[in-house]
């Protein structure tokens, strides 16, 4: 059985920094993106920055280019999203998921993880 536990949230101040991680177990996730979504009150579920397991490749969105890097350890099955100049538009719950192909839809990710609140304050 597939899971992911997210840590790593928590309150910071505009400007400051964190990381997020992502423990993945259950399977082998080679061929699998593993990707870093967001969903803050309110509003729908986006996406955030993405990561090949096997390849490395990594694409995000334009919301957050330049201030969060998304980066994995094979060697401990752990997904990062490291995340810097934060502002209070970045507050939101974050999801870690895994999807079979490279993708920045939500609904193209079967598993997923209960998220980690991270809330910026100005």
């Amino acid at each position: 059985q597939v899971q992911l536990v997210e840590s790593g949230g928590g309150l910071v101040q505009a400007g400051g920094s964190l990381r997020l991680s992502c423990a993945a177990s259950g399977r082998t996730f080679s061929g699998y993106t593993m990707g870093w979504f967001r969903q803050a009150p309110g509003k729908e579920r986006e996406f955030v920055a993405a990561i090949n397991w096997s390849r490395g490749h990594t694409y995000d969105a334009d919301s957050v280019k330049g201030r969060f890097t998304v980066s994995r350890d094979t060697a401990k099955n752990t997904v990062y999203l490291q995340m810097s100049n934060l502002k209070p538009e970045d507050t939101a719950v974050y999801y870690c998921a895994a999807a079979p192909l490279d993708s920045d839809y939500a609904d193209e990710y079967d598993h997923w993880g209960q998220g980690t609140q991270v809330t910026v304050s100005s």
